[in-house]
């Protein structure tokens, strides 16, 4: 090889070694057209290729064996591969007693975000002392998704929307001593980064930080920065936990020195490892107090570590985003290596929105237009986009390409969250129809950039100025319709109209500051119930077991703050040390019920009724009620007292849940999964992810196994074990549900196994019965079956019964004869609505011969005869027939515009222009609409005849004068 061309087959079958530069037989052009034959491994190494006179084209590589550095080993990890980095990191740790914890869901069980955006959201209640710590030390690889800086994917080296935060904390355990000694034994001998790269800052008043890194690990004092409180002080809101931070940089340009030195220079440094030492409480009038538990919450960004160890570029071209972009490359037939800095951009916009879709797809997230599904349908809408604009081409018929590249995300992900492969196939399903209905939104948008074109070179000739898109324009076709600026630019620049961009900019600004201001803060406030929780211990539950039970008052509240006592008609919550009462959650409404207590184990001094019970604080159950009788008082013992019929009502739908789910399995596929549900006295309700309605049939069959199952008769077995051991056994996790290490698996035996903290039936056949009472789509993807069982299907079945009693009676036939009697009845109330609707045809047409005397011409060169008049209340099909005998009688050219108030609240319009007019260049779809905004309306239609409708009739009159003064002057101009 030494000395010797490289020729394509040679690049196909690597050699065993590459010259550093080596003479290629074929021009430049040739060679970037067989770029996407040639071996792929070597354009993950930075090769680059250049051309010089009487060289012909050169080619520079490296001298290390390819078996040794570019060829893949299946038996030995790489120890800088992405997933190496995350198993190191949870290792490193896990060997100073962190417990190893799984990556929280993207959906976090917090109002406060919309999405998981840092490591430490899942232990929020920890750093709160609202729930007890289950370990003193732990250690994650956290998904996380951010879309703040959502426009800055792709154009700079660092920013994602979807990311892995590793992370190690401490609750009350160890603090920032250790922490920043790790930090530092971490990255500079377990990653092996040289220690005179790293740069350290430290917040501007936190000595204590600043002489650990400089006296007892040795970082020299010009490599510490002190920065200030907006770039080292974590607050998490106005109130709550906050402390100074220490963060790491690597340098990749240390021969610049120390002079003048900005960390914030992202072409030299990259911070990597953030550090947060959670020590005070900030008070409301802004004081701090120091926390009683000292927290550590850290968090380094895998990506970038990845980027760092990989030494590529930018964190797009690590192992663990690089071959995503490379499958999109792929598709649109581009070398990644030859491209410029454009088409990088789009690739890595696709690669990165990709693997965010993918992972939240996976837990649960589908497009929709509102919450976390706008920011799943946002993201995949870009992707498309960007596709199109590369040419990315998918294989199918239906040009679809997200799924395809899809595919190898969900290729890359088993050490992320090994859910997603199993949940792979719906995830491609739901891009798959995503991306086709949001082509057809495009083409929309085509349309209204057309009519957007017209108005604006319509609007500048009237006002003799210089046609130009409004900001706000550009904005709805980039916001709504998936529209790049810069295909919107194109297509106006080829009619001459320019667009506003500083408009753009602005309407673009005013949506990254309520993104940033809705979804990526996570609050903590120490809130009334952090005092609380110093008092007041969990709640012991003894509802599995008994509907009754004495307990103590230990708390009382009235409107949210503590009192000793409460009176009769108060209303109150109440902490007990124990309760039969099951609080909210896992879907199943509270309980409801009383408290007695009473006096000489007889006299009964106070009552109280409870009407819902929540848990706070972890595991305290929070008793709602009012009371009825007497003082209530904290410390009195109560017997606390369960509705049980109520309480049986809420097992039996909640049982019967579970079985909806396996039924739902068997009869629409293994993987649909839950998206949220209620388990409620009067029915249940269950909402679940898939594409399309359910047949009748397929709801039949679902009924019919469920009823099958009730009347097997099974016992449910309910054990307590370990998440692990469940999860191996099959165990479906309810969906919202947090779980700790041991979890309580409710089994109906052959049918279903569900991990579950609510109440349930012990035998199948205590559910009696089950009924579906509708299916619908509440959300994109996403569908709704409430039902009824036990009692409430009863009740539902004598109400129906009750119904057709009295619809027997009122049409005065048998039940079976209803459907027919309806039928024939709908039949005749049809053709009189058609009679009526000729007669008003009829009469419109009186009506149109009687004005159409009021017609007037325009024009001099050619006479058009124009007729713009109200037609009193007329519907819309009764003006649509008056329209067309005008057209007739009036003659070619003629221009008809009429309106209407056919009910209160309502305006009809319609504009109907013959041959002539239009051939001179005016169209009725793109008059009439502006006509009808003034009604606080819209609508459009052909050429020649259009439709329009509106809300505000006191408007009419104004809206038909303008149309009058509007058809005068285009007419004459054209006419002339």
């Amino acid at each position: 090889m030494a000395g010797g061309d490289l020729s394509l087959i040679h690049l196909q079958n690597p050699p065993s070694q590459f010259n550093q530069i080596t003479a290629l037989p074929f021009p430049l052009v040739l060679l970037q057209e067989m770029l996407p034959f040639f071996h792929p491994v070597y354009f993950r190494v930075g090769i680059s290729f250049w051309e010089e006179p009487g060289k012909g084209v050169l080619v520079q590589g490296i001298h290390k064996p390819v078996t040794e550095e570019l060829v893949e080993d299946k038996t030995k990890e790489n120890p800088v591969s992405g997933d190496a980095i995350r198993r190191r990191f949870l290792e490193f740790y896990a060997s100073r007693s962190h417990k190893v914890l799984p990556s929280a869901s993207l959906v976090p069980d917090d109002p406060t975000v919309l999405l998981t955006i840092a490591g430490m959201l899942q232990f929020k209640p920890i750093f709160l002392g609202k729930a007890p710590r289950q370990v003193p030390r732990a250690t994650t690889a956290q998904k996380c998704i951010r879309t703040n800086d959502v426009e800055n994917v792709g154009r700079t080296t660092r920013h994602h929307t979807f990311f892995e935060m590793l992370g190690n904390f401490s609750f009350g355990d160890y603090f920032k001593k250790e922490a920043i000694k790790w930090a530092w034994e971490l990255s500079t001998k377990e990653f092996g980064l040289p220690a005179d790269r790293l740069w350290v800052s430290v917040y501007e008043d936190d000595d204590e930080a600043f002489e650990i890194w400089h006296d007892e690990v040795g970082v020299p004092v010009e490599r510490i920065k002190r920065m200030g409180e907006e770039d080292n002080f974590w607050t998490s809101g106005a109130t709550g936990p906050c402390g100074p931070c220490s963060e790491l940089y690597y340098d990749f340009h240390p021969e610049r020195g120390y002079k003048n030195t900005d960390l914030g220079d992202d072409s030299r440094f990259i911070e990597f490892y953030n550090l947060v030492f959670m020590q005070y409480n900030k008070m409301d009038d802004g004081s701090f107090e120091p926390l009683k538990q000292k927290n550590i919450d850290t968090g380094l960004g895998l990506e970038r570590l990845a980027r760092i160890l990989q030494k590529v570029p930018n964190n797009y071209e690590t192992d663990l985003i690089y071959p995503i972009i490379e499958k999109a490359a792929e598709l649109a037939n581009i070398s990644y290596a030859l491209a410029d800095d454009r088409t990088k951009m789009n690739l890595k916009i696709i690669g990165d929105h990709l693997r965010a879709v993918v992972y939240l797809i996976s837990d649960g997230v589908l497009p929709s237009n509102i919450g976390r599904g706008y920011v799943v349908r946002r993201l995949i809408r870009r992707a498309v986009r960007t596709g199109r604009l590369l040419g990315v081409k998918g294989g199918g018929e239906d040009g679809a390409f997200l799924p395809a590249i899809a595919e190898k995300v969900i290729e890359l992900s088993p050490h992320i969250d090994p859910d997603v492969q199993a949940r792979g196939h719906s995830i491609l399903d739901e891009l798959q129809r995503e991306e086709l209905r949001f082509v057809q939104t495009l083409e929309r948008g085509e349309k209204l950039l057309d009519q957007m074109l017209a108005e604006a070179l319509l609007n500048a000739q009237k006002s003799e100025t210089l046609p130009c898109l409004s900001g706000k324009d550009v904005f709805l076709l980039y916001d709504t319709f998936g529209f790049p600026v810069e295909i919107t630019t194109e297509v106006a620049g080829e009619q001459g109209v320019k667009i506003d961009m500083d408009g753009f900019e602005v309407e673009m600004e005013n949506q990254r500051r309520q993104s940033q201001a809705a979804h990526n803060v996570v609050k903590l406030a120490v809130e009334n119930g952090g005092d609380l929780a110093e008092n007041v211990h969990d709640t012991e539950f003894l509802g599995y077991d008994t509907l009754s039970a004495r307990a103590v008052v230990e708390s009382l509240l009235l409107n949210g703050k503590p009192v000793i006592q409460v009176s009769e008609g108060s209303e109150v919550e109440v902490l007990l040390n124990k309760t039969p009462f099951y609080a909210e959650s896992g879907g199943q409404i509270g309980d409801h019920g009383f408290l007695y207590v009473t006096q000489d184990q007889s006299k009964q001094t106070a009552v109280v009724e409870i009407k819902d019970v929540q848990k706070s604080l972890g595991s305290v159950f929070v008793h709602k009620g009012t009371i009825r009788e007497g003082v209530l008082e904290v410390g009195r013992e109560v017997e606390a007292a369960v509705d049980a019929k109520l309480r049986q009502r809420a097992k039996v739908h909640h049982t019967a849940t579970h079985l909806l789910q396996s039924a739902l399995k068997k009869v629409i596929g293994q993987e649909t999964s839950q998206a949220g549900s209620l388990v409620a006295f009067d029915r249940l309700r269950f909402d679940f992810n898939f594409h399309r309605p359910l047949h009748d049939s397929e709801l039949e069959e679902i009924e019919n196994l469920i009823n099958g199952w009730i009347g097997d008769g099974t016992l449910l077995q309910t054990k307590v074990m370990s998440l692990t051991d469940a999860k191996e056994a099959g165990a479906i996790a309810m969906f919202g549900e947090k779980y700790g290490e041991q979890v309580r698996v409710v089994e109906v035996p052959g049918v279903s196994m569900e991990l579950c903290g609510g109440t349930h039936v012990s035998n199948t056949s205590e559910i009696r019965a089950f009924k579906i009472i509708s299916e619908q789509g509440i959300a994109s993807g996403i569908r709704r079956i409430e039902a009824v069982a036990g009692e409430a299907f009863i009740e539902y079945i004598n109400a129906r019964d009750s119904q057709m009693k009295l619809l027997c009676s009122t049409l005065k036939v048998k039940a079976e004869e209803v459907t027919t009697r309806v039928d024939n009845l709908l039949e005749e109330l049809r053709t009189v609505r058609n009679e009526v609707s000729a007669l008003r045809a009829k009469a419109a047409v009186y009506k149109a011969s009687m004005i159409a005397s009021k017609a007037f011409s325009v024009g001099t060169s050619k006479t058009i005869r124009v007729l713009v008049e109200s037609m009193d209340d007329f519907d819309a099909d009764a003006l649509k027939s008056a329209a067309e005998y005008l057209m007739d009688t009036l003659q070619d050219p003629a221009a008809i515009i009429l309106g209407s108030c056919p009910d209160e609240g309502k305006v009809s319009l319609v504009a109907a222009f013959t041959p002539g007019v239009v051939d001179i260049g005016i169209q009725a779809g793109k008059f009439i609409g502006p006509i009808a905004k003034l009604c606080g309306g819209g609508g459009g239609g052909r050429p020649n005849f259009a439709q329009a409708g509106g809300r505000k009739p006191e408007n009419l009159t104004n809206a038909l004068e303008k149309a009058r003064t509007d058809l005068i002057l285009i007419l004459t101009e054209k006419a002339n």
